[in-house]
């Protein structure tokens, strides 16, 4: 490693209760390794500094419980900066290190990694993002989004909008603004299909890195295009200036979407705060707020080492999803060790597991996830929330839609 990289490394080990790097503590225990890919510092931060400690809360309250079969995890946590190279030194040192499953972060990471998953048989998780393709467990075999996919959220969108304009979308004209990268241009396939089965109107707008600038787009889509609604999938600081540059030219929030990545509480108040973000639709694949029971459990944790609750509650949006990540992950784990008690378990080992979680919920905070050997999203699940008195108000149960138009798009998709 470089020298940089491995100070990175080494920060890594003091972040958080749940970073269980070093070797004292469970020395004499039995422990399953898993690598976490994270971004602290670089362009996507945002997410990375209230994701990551999720995932480590939930694996350190788990730990504190005795861990899962016997056994402790042992998390190494990389961050990466959102850089490729970066990311795929990290996937290295998580290999030598024993890792049996990679938490991947990025879309342009796990395309990256996907062949190397593949050989090395080590399962990566792509919750939210990456090649929604891989939802196809038979062509990806050690690729996990185990969340909606970018075309779970195109549906998604679309089904919203419909319900949104009164169960029609026939002549109505839905404006597609995207970063301008393989993430943000990867639901257009399934946009353009469901254009066709609804009779809407679609027109995109690309919104080029490091997407600060969207004036001249907004201008267009509801001055000249006139759109009837705005289905949003940006990423980074690009969320909160759709936000200010649509509000500022009088287009109702109540009729834009976004996407997962647009969706948490600092990109609201990072466009100006709550009012100025009134009426705005957010899509989400966990729960929202902080007042779940895992969450007691987690602030309980915490009081036993006379700390108090996690700040990073506040962006509960991205710390929930941290702890979803999380959670299958030790799930998968849990099944690989229950058919192989003995531990030792391998990459193939949970992958295994994996193709066998069903029915967790937590009491909601999860949609009904079901991934199996074909399906490795797990159905594609989200919920709506909307701002509405300072708040993530919810609008909808766990739903998904157009399952016709996925399962055309995986088809499409397939070798020939």
């Amino acid at each position: 490693m470089t020298g940089s990289f491995a100070r990175r490394v080494l920060a890594g080990a003091g972040l958080g209760i749940a970073l269980t790097v070093a070797g004292g503590a469970f020395a004499q225990q039995k422990e399953v390794v898993v690598g976490l890919q994270c971004d602290r510092t670089g362009a996507t931060q945002i997410v990375g500094t209230s994701l990551c400690p999720g995932y480590h809360d939930y694996v350190a309250l788990v730990n504190s419980k005795g861990g899962v079969e016997g056994h402790k995890i042992k998390v190494l946590e990389i961050d990466h900066e959102y850089k490729v190279p970066q990311g795929m030194e990290a996937y290295e040192r998580f290999k030598k290190e024993g890792a049996v499953i990679v938490g991947v972060y990025g879309t342009p990471h796990i395309q990256a990694m996907t062949q190397k998953l593949t050989e090395d048989k080590i399962p990566g998780t792509s919750p939210g993002f990456g090649t929604a393709a891989a939802a196809d467990g038979q062509r990806y075999p050690y690729i996990f989004p185990i969340a909606a996919t970018y075309w779970s959220q195109g549906t998604a969108a679309v089904k919203f909008a419909k319900d949104q304009m009164g169960g029609s979308l026939k002549d109505k004209k839905i404006a597609f603004l995207f970063y301008d990268n393989p993430a943000g241009r990867e639901p257009l396939p399934v946009l353009e299909e469901l254009a066709k089965v609804e009779g809407f109107t679609m027109q995109t707008w690309a919104v080029p890195p490091p997407g600060v600038e969207m004036g001249a787009q907004v201008l267009d889509i509801t001055q000249r295009f006139r759109a009837d609604f705005v289905l949003a999938h940006l990423f980074g600081r690009s969320p909160s200036v759709s936000i200010k540059e649509l509000k500022r030219v009088g287009f109702p929030l109540r009729k834009v979407v976004s996407f997962v990545w647009g969706s948490g509480e600092a990109d609201i108040e990072a466009a100006g705060g709550w009012a100025a973000a009134e009426g705005y639709n957010t899509m989400q694949f966990a729960g929202v707020g902080s007042e779940y029971p895992v969450h007691k459990q987690i602030v309980e944790m915490y009081k036993k080492d006379g700390k108090p609750a996690p700040k990073e509650f506040a962006s509960s949006v991205y710390y929930n999803r941290g702890m979803l990540i999380a959670v299958m992950h030790v799930e998968a784990i849990r099944n690989a060790l229950k058919a192989k008690p003995g531990g030792g378990i391998t990459g193939e080992d949970a992958k295994a597991g994996f193709e066998k979680i069903k029915g967790i919920t937590l009491d909601g905070f999860m949609p009904p996830l079901e991934v199996t050997a074909k399906d490795h999203e797990g159905g594609g699940y989200v919920q709506i929330f909307q701002v509405k008195g300072g708040k993530f108000e919810k609008t909808t149960d766990w739903f998904r839609a157009y399952p016709e138009v996925l399962a055309k798009a995986l088809k499409d998709h397939a070798p020939k």
